[in-house]
């Protein structure tokens, strides 16, 4: 990895000490706008950050400080999608490629290589050559999942189990039918793809970890997980990955994409259910040191 260029593809952070199979990350709070993708893009600056995880890679930011290692993307979302396989190319964005069968995610924009933001709104009035769509593919997604399947591949090694939170936000709007009406929406949602790509008893434990904090948590509904969860988890071989959606609205203005007057304390209360979560993963003779 020492001869790739990661600038925008992921930064790495790790703790001092790794003390726990739990390894966290977050696909899609990049922030780093190649000035030449900007150049093509029809969208000002405030709607293309649409489709960002705005503030998710601060708020997950102490997870080194509970021994575990912290996976931040760089590249936004709008430019590559990270949660998105290598190969699902939208024919509509980019030319030369060949439609394949249905994909109900490039069917609506959001493949590997977006169309879209947030809205249904094109970031391009053209299209892309295969040449740049396979470059963003060799600069910015295989680095991360190269580095992300390391680090869960080193917590096998170490821990006998790898447990992936892949950290994500979500708009408020996107709750709106969850639960029945009348009912209080929730302000977490954890997508372990039906319980295909994580053991049920690690899942339990994620949701006890945030509902002791006050949390409201729901499952698999409206996100289960994609491509991250899909390639990650596997039960069976003590890979297990957890997707987690939190509320945009609790800790930010969605309209403006700035902190809210809540930031700081749901950011102290987050650090409170990382804690928790990386238990979860701590071998018993560290867990009772750490107590």
């Amino acid at each position: 990895m020492s001869n790739v260029n990661t600038e925008l593809s992921y930064l790495l952070r790790r703790p001092v000490a790794r003390t726990t199979s739990v390894v966290f990350a977050s696909p899609h709070s990049g922030r780093k706008y190649p000035a030449s993708f900007l150049r093509r893009a029809v969208l000002n600056e405030k709607d293309i950050r649409s489709s960002e995880d705005a503030f998710v890679d601060d708020l997950f930011g102490g997870a080194v400080d509970h021994g575990a290692p912290l996976l931040l993307a760089q590249a936004p979302r709008a430019y590559l999608d990270l949660n998105r396989g290598p190969d699902e190319f939208d024919p509509a964005v980019i030319d030369g490629v060949r439609r394949v069968a249905h994909n109900p995610r490039i069917a609506s924009g959001l493949g590997v290589i977006p169309r879209v933001v947030s809205g249904g709104r094109s970031i391009y009035d053209g299209k892309l050559t295969l040449t740049e769509a396979h470059q963003r593919i060799k600069t910015v997604w295989r680095p991360y999942h190269d580095t992300l399947q390391s680090l869960m591949d080193e917590a096998h090694r170490t821990f006998g189990e790898a447990i992936l939170i892949d950290c994500h936000s979500m708009p408020h709007e996107a709750l709106e039918h969850v639960g029945p009406p009348g009912t209080t929406r929730p302000d977490v949602v954890l997508g372990d793809r039906f319980g295909a790509s994580a053991a049920s008893s690690i899942v339990e434990q994620v949701e006890a970890a945030f509902g002791a904090a006050g949390f409201k948590v729901a499952r698999n509904m409206p996100f289960a997980g994609a491509y991250i969860c899909q390639q990650y988890g596997r039960p069976s071989r003590r890979h297990h990955a957890v997707q987690v959606e939190i509320d945009r609205s609790i800790y930010m203005d969605e309209a403006t994409i700035k902190p809210n007057a809540n930031f700081k304390a749901f950011k102290a209360k987050l650090d409170g259910v990382m804690a928790e979560i990386a238990g979860i993963g701590r071998p018993s003779d560290l867990r009772v040191a750490a107590e």
